[in-house]
Formats: structure tokens, C-alpha cells, sequence
């Protein structure tokens, strides 16, 4: 219950505070390649419950009819306003949506396509499916270039199931475990550490 009163004010704050940067960035994304401001994607929340996310959209439109659905290395698909919104992670600001609206928090696992939770073990799926997904968390900070790692594999995708996915499990299994409010907002100053730098 306070974990999501603080969800509420933070993202209704940052949206709040942020909507001129958000009205710009939409507004760059509009101009420079046609098609929609807002990226929706199915992702798996809680309790295993699909919903969209929002993403200002950073790839070309359909994007994913013409690739994976992971970024890798210098992604032709990326556009220019793109790149630099992906740079700063500032295409994720719209996940403040999700959280306002209830299907995501701040911080919690990060919520994947269907596809890639289906290869979550049984014991680890009910347990990072216990909590709703976040915007961040230790994993998201650790693997914040995860598309440049993944551009040097053979095999992005096989990669991304074989080596990177188990590690952010862990880190995933480990936030649900140790949770807190104190800790979430040691997460959150972390993160804007990690952009800053």
C-alpha cells in the first residue's frame, strides 16, 4: 500500500514536472519519422497479467516486422531522435504512464516480452511475477549498454537467453526478496547516477 502511494505521487509529480521535456520529446519523435509518438509493446506483469507499455518511440515504425524484438549493436532500425533518447534513457520517461496508471512501479523487474519470460525456470517466474514490473532496478542499471554486449554475439538473441537473461534473473529474484521502500529509493538515486555518469 505505500509502495504504491509513493508510485502514485512520484509518477504523478514527474509528469507533472517533466511535461514540458515530455511535449518536446514527443514532438522531436513526430518530427523526425512518421508514424506514432508512443511505442506499445505487450509485456508480462504482475501475476503474469499482459499489458502495454509505453516507450517513445525510438525505431522506425513496424519495427518489429523487420528484426528481433531486442536491440543489437547499431540497430538500422534506430532513428536519429532515437539514438539519443536510448543514449539517456529518456524513452523510458513514458513508462511514468504505466506507473501512474497502476501496471507498473518505479522500480521492480523489468518487464519482459512473453516470449522471453517463457524462459523463466517455474520457481523464478512466480517469484518476479509476485511484484509489478519497474521502470528500474539493479539489473537495469548494470546492463544499461545490454545492446552494445548483445551486438557482439554471434547469436544476439540466443545470447540474451543464455547469458544475460539468468543474471538479471538474479538480480530480479534478489530485489523480491529484500524489497523495501528505503531500498527502492536507493535504486532510484543510483539510477540517475548512472545516467548522469
Amino acid at each position: 500500500m505505500l509502495k504504491r502511494l509513493f508510485d502514485l505521487l512520484a509518477s504523478g509529480l514527474g509528469l507533472l514536472l517533466l511535461a514540458p521535456l515530455l511535449l518536446l520529446i514527443a514532438l522531436a519523435v513526430k518530427l523526425d519519422s512518421p508514424g506514432p509518438v508512443f511505442f506499445r509493446q505487450e509485456r508480462v506483469g504482475r501475476y503474469g497479467r499482459p499489458f502495454l507499455i509505453h516507450k517513445f518511440r525510438t525505431m522506425v515504425s513496424n519495427a518489429e516486422r523487420q528484426g528481433p524484438q531486442i536491440t543489437v549493436g547499431a540497430d538500422a532500425r534506430v532513428t536519429h531522435v532515437g539514438e539519443w533518447l536510448r543514449r539517456y534513457k529518456l524513452d523510458e520517461l513514458a513508462q511514468l504512464i504505466d506507473v501512474f496508471m497502476g501496471d507498473m512501479s518505479l522500480v521492480g523487474p523489468r518487464p519482459e516480452v512473453p516470449r522471453y519470460v517463457a524462459c523463466y525456470p517455474d520457481d523464478v517466474r512466480d517469484i518476479v511475477l509476485s511484484v509489478k514490473p519497474g521502470i528500474t532496478d539493479w539489473a537495469s542499471i548494470e546492463y544499461k549498454d545490454e545492446n552494445e554486449i548483445l551486438g557482439n554475439a554471434r547469436d544476439p538473441q540466443q545470447a540474451y537467453v543464455d547469458e544475460v537473461l539468468p543474471v538479471k534473473l538474479e538480480y530480479y529474484v534478489n530485489y523480491v526478496r529484500e524489497r523495501s521502500l528505503w531500498g527502492d529509493i536507493v535504486i532510484i538515486f543510483a539510477t540517475l547516477r548512472a545516467l548522469i555518469r
